[in-house]
C-alpha cells in the first residue's frame, strides 16, 4: 500500500496549481527506475469560508456548514489528484493518491515523511516564476522547512520547472523502522483506516479523524474521474480556498478591474459629501477659478474677434483682386479688337489707293464706267463711316485702359494697406497665443472645472444603468452630457480608502501634462472622487482587442499606429522637463480610443512622480512591493512602464492577454511559426514588421532590466518607419457636414499630428506646431523629432506663409 516508505515507492509532493507541479510529476516518473508513484498532497484547510461574495471565520460558522466546506474541499482536491493521476496512467507509470490535512502544509510533509517512513520524496524548490538556468539554491520556504526537518533516512529532491535544483541525501543510520509493503490489508493510524485491494481500489471510508484521507485509484476510475463532470472542482480548483488564494469570484473581480467593470451594482448612498478633509480647498478656490475662467473667455474671444477682422479684410482684398483680374482681362480683349480695326482700315485705305488709280486709268471710259464709279463712291462712303466708328470706339478703350489703370493703382494701395492690417492681427494674435501658453503653464492645475455632485448627476440621468460604460473593482465609468458636451465620467468606489489618494494622483498628473496621446481631463467632482475626462467612443484597447459588442476588429496597421502613439506617450511622462512621471499601470484597459482611434493613456492613479534626484533611466532594476494600503513600498521606475509596453505590444500582435503570452510568441519565432500566433483578424502582417515588433517586445518584457530597451533612443527607432509605412497618424481627418477630407501631409505636426494652426521652422528644416515644438526643447531636448540629429540652435521662425495657406484652406472645406 501507498503507506509504506519502502523502496519500491517514489513520493511526489503535488500543490494546487497543475501546470505548475506537472513538469515536477513528469521528472519524477522519468528517474524513478521503474518503482511506483505515490502522489502526496497536504491540504491546509481554510480559516475563513467565503458565503454570498463574503468570507466568514470558519469558528464563527455552524459546525454542519463547516464539515460540508470542507467535504467540498476534499473534493476538489481529490480531483487534482485524479488528474495527477491521469498523467501517471498516460506516462505508463503505476500511480496511487494519498491526501493528508494540516494546519501547515510544511509540517504535514515533515509528519507523512515520519509516519510512513518515506525514503524518496520529490518535491519543488520554488514557484515556476522564478525559475532560471543558473538556479542552485533553493527559494521555497516549504521546501526549506522540509530540508531542515524531515527525517533523515528520507532523500528529497528538490525539483523546480522540471529541473533538478538539489539533492539531500539520506542518513541509513538513522532511518526509521521499516513497515514492509504487504498484500491488500486493512491498517489504523492515528485512528483512520482505509483498506486497498490488489487493484488498488478504494474499498474503506475515513473515520474517526479530519487529519488524514488516503486513497488508491484504479486505471479505469482515473480515466473515468478525470474525463467527467466537473462540478464544484470545475469552479474553485484554480484558486481553490486551501491554497490562500481568494475564490473565483474575487479573481473575476480583479481581472474585471483592468476594465472598470463590476460584478454588483454600485451604491449611490456611499457617497456622501466632504468625505475627505482635504476637500474643503477646491471649494474655497471657487471664485478665483471662476475669475481666471472669465478671464481667458475674454481671451479667446478677443483673439476670435482679431482673427475674424483678418478674414473680412482678406475677402475684401480677394473681391479687389477679382475685379482687378477683370479688367486686364477687359484691356486686353478691347486691344485685340482695336488691333482688328486698324488692320481693316489699313486694308481699306489700300483699297480706295486702287480705285483711284483704276479711276485715273479709267478716265476715258468714264461713260462706261459710270456705274461702276458710284459703286466705288459708295463703298468709299461705308468705309469712311466704318473708320470714324472704329475712331470712336478707340478714343473709348483709350479712356477705359486709363480708368483701369487707376482703378490697378487704387487697388495695389489697398492690398499693401490689407497685408500690413493682417500682419498687424497675426503678430497681435501670437502675442495672445504666448501669453495663453504661459498661464496654462504657470496655472494649469487650476483651469481644470470643478462640477457638483448634482451636476455629475444630471448629466448621468442619476446614473442610470444604460449610460454605464464599464465597471470595475476601483469604479465605474459612465458617458455624460455637460453643457451639451459629451464626457466620460469615472466614480471612485467609496468603500475603497485608497481611492481619494489615487484621485489626486491622476488630478496632479494630467493638469500638469499635455499631449495628444495623454487623456484630457476637464474637470473633476471632489467631493464624490469623480473625475471628467473627453468622451471616448470606442471605449478602451481591451475591449476592441476582444471585439467587444461585436466591434470591427483592429487592422495591422491601426495597431502598429496605437503601439507607436503609446510610445511617444511614455517617452513624453518619462523625459518631460517641468514633470516626470512613471505611470506604473499600463495596460490595454487603460489605453483609450477616440473615434479615430487616437489612443489616450489614463489611469494614473498609481503613478509615481519622478524627483530631481531621482534617474528616470529605462535601465534600473525592476524592485517594486506593495504595503496592506496597495501603495507601493519601493519607488516605481521607468523600467516599469517599458516591461508593461512590451506586455501592450504582445496583445496588440496576439490580440490576447495571458500569463504565457511572452513564453509563447518567443517559441513561435524559435520556431519560425509567428504568424501561429499573430492575430488573424488583423489581416495579413507584413512579416518584417511582425518580427521587429516581437523581437522589440520580448526585449521590453526581459526579466532582467537591465537588457530592456530605451523607449526614446532604441524602441522609436523601431516603431518610426513603421509608422511612416503605414501612412501616418489615423487622427488628421477633419470632418466637414457628412464628409471626411484628408489635408495635404505638409499641413500636418509631426509632433501633435494634427492640423497645425502656428507653424514654425526649426533648425533642422522641418515645419512644426509652436507649442509642439517648444514643449520638445522645454523637455530637455536638444535634437531633431525627425532625424534625432543635434540641432544648431532652438530658433523658431514663423511660416506666415504656410499658415496663410491652411486658413483658406480650412475655409474652403467649412
Amino acid at each position: 500500500m501507498a503507506g509504506s516508505g519502502g523502496e519500491d515507492w517514489v513520493y511526489v509532493a503535488v500543490g494546487n496549481d497543475i501546470n505548475e507541479c506537472k513538469m515536477n510529476l513528469v521528472y519524477a516518473i522519468k528517474h524513478s527506475g521503474g518503482r511506483r508513484i505515490c502522489i502526496l498532497h497536504v491540504h491546509e484547510p481554510a480559516k475563513s469560508i467565503p458565503i454570498l461574495g463574503t468570507k466568514f471565520l470558519a469558528s464563527s460558522m455552524e459546525e454542519e456548514e463547516v464539515n460540508a466546506y470542507r467535504e467540498l474541499e476534499r473534493q476538489d482536491a481529490n480531483k487534482i489528484l485524479d488528474v495527477f493521476l491521469l498523467l501517471c496512467h498516460q506516462a505508463g507509470a503505476q500511480a496511487e493518491k494519498l491526501y493528508f490535512e494540516s494546519d501547515k502544509i510544511k509540517k504535514g510533509i515533515v509528519e507523512l515523511v515520519s509516519l510512513h517512513g518515506i525514503r524518496s520524496l520529490v518535491m519543488g524548490a520554488a514557484a515556476d516564476k522564478y525559475y532560471s538556468r543558473k538556479m542552485t539554491k533553493i527559494r521555497s520556504r516549504k521546501a526549506m522547512y522540509v530540508h531542515l526537518n524531515a527525517a533523515a533516512s528520507c532523500q528529497i529532491q528538490f525539483v523546480c520547472k522540471g529541473q533538478l535544483i538539489r539533492i539531500r541525501e539520506a542518513c541509513p543510520q538513522e532511518a526509521h523502522a521499516d513497515i514492509s509493503p504487504s498484500s491488500p490489508q486493512s491498517q489504523n493510524i492515528n485512528g483512520v483506516s482505509w483498506r486497498t485491494d490488489q487493484f488498488g481500489q478504494f474499498n474503506g471510508r475515513i473515520s474517526n479523524s479530519p487529519s488524514i484521507v488516503m486513497e488508491r485509484l484504479t486505471i479505469s476510475e482515473t480515466i473515468s474521474n478525470a474525463s467527467g463532470t466537473w462540478s464544484p472542482f470545475e469552479r474553485s480548483y484554480a484558486t481553490s480556498p486551501s491554497s490562500g488564494c481568494t475564490d473565483v469570484a474575487s479573481s473575476r473581480s480583479e481581472e474585471d478591474s483592468y476594465g472598470l467593470g463590476l460584478s454588483s451594482p454600485l451604491r449611490l448612498t456611499n457617497f456622501a459629501p466632504n468625505t475627505s478633509p482635504h476637500l474643503s480647498g477646491f471649494q474655497q478656490d471657487g471664485n478665483a477659478n471662476d475669475s481666471l475662467y472669465i478671464q481667458l473667455e475674454k481671451a479667446i474671444t478677443d483673439a476670435a474677434n482679431a482673427r475674424r477682422e483678418a478674414f473680412r479684410e482678406a475677402l475684401k482684398r480677394a473681391k479687389a483682386e477679382k475685379e482687378l483680374d477683370e479688367s486686364i482681362c477687359w484691356a486686353k480683349v478691347s486691344e485685340t479688337l482695336y488691333a482688328e480695326e486698324s488692320r481693316g482700315r489699313k486694308d481699306a485705305e489700300e483699297a480706295l489707293s486702287k480705285e483711284r488709280e483704276e479711276l485715273d486709268n479709267v478716265k476715258n471710259q468714264v461713260n462706261e464706267m459710270m456705274k461702276d464709279l458710284q459703286i466705288a463712291r459708295n463703298n468709299e462712303l461705308k468705309l469712311e463711316n466704318q473708320i470714324a466708328q472704329s475712331d470712336e470706339m478707340v478714343k473709348e478703350l483709350e479712356q477705359k485702359i486709363l480708368s483701369a489703370i487707376q482703378l490697378l493703382h487704387n487697388y495695389k494701395n489697398d492690398r499693401d494697406e490689407l497685408l500690413k492690417q493682417r500682419d498687424e492681427a497675426l503678430q497681435e494674435l501670437d502675442d495672445i497665443r504666448k501669453r495663453q501658453v504661459e498661464a496654462r503653464s504657470q496655472r494649469s492645475a487650476q483651469l481644470i472645472s470643478e462640477f457638483s455632485f448634482s451636476e455629475i448627476v444630471e448629466a448621468t440621468r442619476k446614473f442610470v444603468p444604460s449610460l454605464k460604460i464599464v465597471e470595475g473593482e476601483n469604479g465605474s465609468m459612465y458617458k455624460g452630457l455637460l453643457y451639451n458636451t459629451e464626457v466620460s465620467i469615472k466614480m471612485l468606489c467609496s468603500h475603497n480608502l485608497q481611492n481619494p489618494v489615487e484621485f489626486q494622483r491622476e488630478v496632479d498628473a494630467l493638469s500638469k501634462l499635455r499631449h495628444p496621446n495623454l487623456a484630457t481631463l476637464i474637470g473633476v467632482c471632489p467631493e464624490a472622487c469623480i473625475l471628467v475626462y473627453d468622451y471616448f467612443p470606442n471605449g478602451n484597447l481591451e475591449d476592441r482587442l476582444a471585439c467587444k459588442d461585436n466591434s470591427s476588429p483592429l487592422s495591422w496597421k491601426t495597431r502598429i499606429l496605437i503601439a507607436t502613439d503609446l510610445c511617444s506617450a511614455l517617452i513624453f511622462i518619462h523625459s518631460n522637463k517641468i514633470c516626470k512621471i512613471v505611470h506604473g499601470d499600463m495596460k490595454p484597459s487603460n489605453v483609450l480610443l477616440d473615434a479615430n482611434y487616437v489612443p489616450k493613456l489614463a489611469g494614473f492613479g498609481i503613478c509615481h512622480f519622478l524627483t530631481h534626484d531621482e534617474k528616470s533611466s529605462y535601465n534600473e532594476n525592476l524592485s517594486v512591493g506593495h504595503d496592506a494600503m496597495g501603495n507601493h513600498e519601493f519607488p516605481l521606475t521607468t523600467a516599469f512602464d517599458v516591461y508593461s509596453f512590451g506586455m501592450v505590444l504582445l496583445s496588440l500582435l496576439t490580440g490576447q492577454s495571458y500569463l504565457r503570452m511572452e513564453e509563447d510568441v518567443q517559441i513561435a519565432i524559435k520556431k519560425r511559426k509567428l504568424k501561429d500566433v499573430l492575430d488573424p483578424r488583423a489581416g495579413d502582417w507584413p512579416f518584417v514588421q511582425a518580427e521587429q515588433l516581437a523581437q522589440l517586445a520580448l526585449r521590453c518584457c526581459n526579466t532582467d532590466s537591465t537588457y530592456r530597451p530605451d523607449l526614446m533612443s532604441d524602441a522609436w527607432r523601431v516603431l518610426e518607419p513603421m509608422r511612416a509605412s503605414c501612412g501616418g497618424s489615423l487622427s488628421v481627418c477633419l470632418s466637414f457636414g457628412d464628409q471626411q477630407v484628408q489635408p495635404p501631409p505638409y499641413f500636418i505636426c509631426p509632433i501633435f499630428q494634427e492640423v497645425m494652426e502656428d507653424p514654425h521652422v526649426a533648425a533642422d528644416g522641418f515645419t512644426y506646431e509652436a507649442e509642439a515644438l517648444r514643449g520638445w526643447l522645454d523637455s530637455g531636448h536638444d535634437t531633431s523629432p525627425m532625424t534625432n540629429l543635434r540641432l544648431d540652435h532652438q530658433n523658431l521662425v514663423p511660416n506666415r506663409a504656410l499658415r496663410s495657406v491652411i486658413q483658406e484652406w480650412l475655409q474652403q472645406h467649412q
